[in-house]
This record gives C-alpha cells, structure tokens and sequence, in this order.
C-alpha cells in the first residue's frame, strides 16, 4: 500500500450538492427550498421550541418542583445491603470502597430495609431511628 493509493471506502464520501446553478441541474430557481415561507428566505429559521408564535410548550405548561443540587452529595445503605460486607466497622471510605455508594456522596444514612445479623459499628454514618434499633439489637452501635 502507497499513500497514493489510499481511498475512501465505497459511499464514504459524496459531492457537495451545489443549489441554484440553474435549470439543467435540477436544484435551479427556488434551490430545493420551496416556495415562499420563512425556510426559503435567506437567514430564516426559528429558534427551538419556537411554535409559530403560538404560547409554546415550555411557557404554557406550570413550573413545578425543585431538585436541590445537593441531593448528589447524599447516599442510603440498607440494611441488607450492610449485611452483604464483611467488614464490621463501617464508615464512609468502607462503604465507597464496597461499592454501595457514589464516590460523591459525603452524607450516608442506613435505613432500614432488610434485617442485620451481625454487630455493626457505624462511624460517620447516620441511622433512623428503626435502622439504629436494630443494629443496636444485633450487638452494634451507631456513633
């Protein structure tokens, strides 16, 4: 193989389509655009979202709801899911290191879903009231 005879493959590449060059090309006169109207007129074209000037999509229908930035930085462990390490002392490293959380999150919270087995102790890591219950019933602590 010489770098003169290198080609595109088949159907890669095509001719630029040169509009408005007269009869006998097909593409004269109104050049592919139509007649009349807002997308044969040089420079004119609508914005997204753009309806005609009718009220748009976007501005008929209400704002709703609120979605803080901050949730990224917030992660849930079930209990179910503490069951499955081996570890017994947790904290967040072990806890991003196992897999079970983003590697954003800086606030954790075991809730409870599931049941535990083993005795867990928690540091750094927050609890609800039930979840803190039953680890605390299966010989852990919650600090």
């Amino acid at each position: 193989m010489e770098l003169n005879s290198i080609k595109p493959a088949d159907g890669a590449k095509h001719y630029k389509r040169r509009v408005g060059r007269g009869i006998g090309s097909g593409l004269g006169k109104t050049a592919g655009r139509g007649h009349k109207g807002q997308k044969s007129r040089a420079g004119g074209y609508h914005k997204v979202g753009f309806e005609g000037g009718q009220m748009p999509m976007q501005r008929r229908l209400p704002k709703r709801g609120f979605k803080s930035a901050l949730l990224k930085f917030n992660a849930e462990v079930t209990l179910s899911a503490l069951n499955q390490l081996e570890a017994t002392d947790i904290d967040v490293l072990v806890l991003k290191q196992a897999g079970l959380i983003g590697e954003l999150a800086k606030v954790v919270k075991v809730i409870k879903t599931g049941n535990v087995t083993k005795a867990f102790n928690l540091n750094g890591v927050g609890a609800t009231a039930a979840a803190k219950a039953a680890i605390e019933a299966a010989g852990g602590s919650v600090a």
